[in-house]
């Protein structure tokens, strides 16, 4: 095993002793909301993918979509990083990646595939120094999505320098070339797995990214205005999932 890949599996075998100090937390209230779209801000402008502004916050209208979670991810009560999951369905169509990517991303919801669109993935820049595991316990909730809504396909809109990182650990692979992302200074491709097909080997490889239905339930069941539409999920697939992830 190369040290790379062992790197990122001590990595997240220590994401998976940290779970017990972490709250997935959707943002609902203005502050809440506030809270996340500064830390966009530190972390973008840290990158150089923003350029300064009086406001310090980043944030579009894809935040308040009905078919898009904001979730903050919360280390002993603090606030690291962040990511919306987007659902798109042949109904909900809007999202970062399909708005972004139409030519390749409109056909295949017209074929009635769900995808889960995970973006605005920030960690606190002064955090992640001292917890290296918070982007796996970020990109769990790709994970749960995609187990959630039954998804075909996980996306993921990443810089030509971390594909190789994607591709090594998540499996994915890129199926679009960088394009500019509006309100942002740098390119980004557009990567894909296809989630039935690597589902099993992603969560034995990485245990940490397994969660039960009651969680998912409580992450994605929330608000009364987000009901998106899910494909029927046979009893006996959804029995031997929570057994699966007990």
């Amino acid at each position: 095993m190369q040290s790379s890949a062992r790197s990122v599996i001590s990595a997240v075998g220590r994401g998976a002793e940290l779970l017990t100090d972490v709250d997935y937390h959707l943002a609902e209230t203005v502050a809440e909301k506030e809270e996340i779209y500064n830390l966009r801000y530190r972390a973008y402008l840290r990158e150089g993918a923003v350029k300064p502004s009086a406001d310090a916050r980043v944030t579009d209208r894809y935040d308040e979509l009905p078919n898009a979670w904001t979730f903050g991810v919360y280390l002993h009560g603090e606030l690291c990083s962040s990511v919306r999951i987007s659902v798109l369905t042949s109904e909900w169509r809007e999202s970062t990646s399909a708005d972004v990517f139409p030519d390749i991303l409109l056909p295949r919801l017209d074929r009635g595939e769900v995808m889960i669109d995970p973006t605005r993935f920030v960690a606190d820049p002064d955090q992640v120094k001292r917890v290296p595991e918070l982007p796996y316990l970020t990109t769990r909730l790709a994970y749960m999505a995609c187990e959630h809504f039954n998804a075909d396909l996980g996306l993921a809109i990443v810089r030509p320098e971390h594909q190789a990182f994607y591709r090594r650990v998540f499996l994915h692979e890129t199926i679009a070339e960088p394009r500019l992302v509006p309100g942002l200074t740098k390119p980004f491709g557009l990567m894909a797995a296809d989630f039935p097909t690597f589902r099993k080997k992603v969560f034995e490889r990485y245990p940490i990214m397994r969660s039960t239905a009651f969680e998912r339930r409580m992450l994605f069941g929330r608000g009364g205005q987000r009901q998106v539409p899910q494909r029927p999920v046979l009893v006996a697939d959804a029995a031997h999932a929570d057994a699966a992830h007990a």
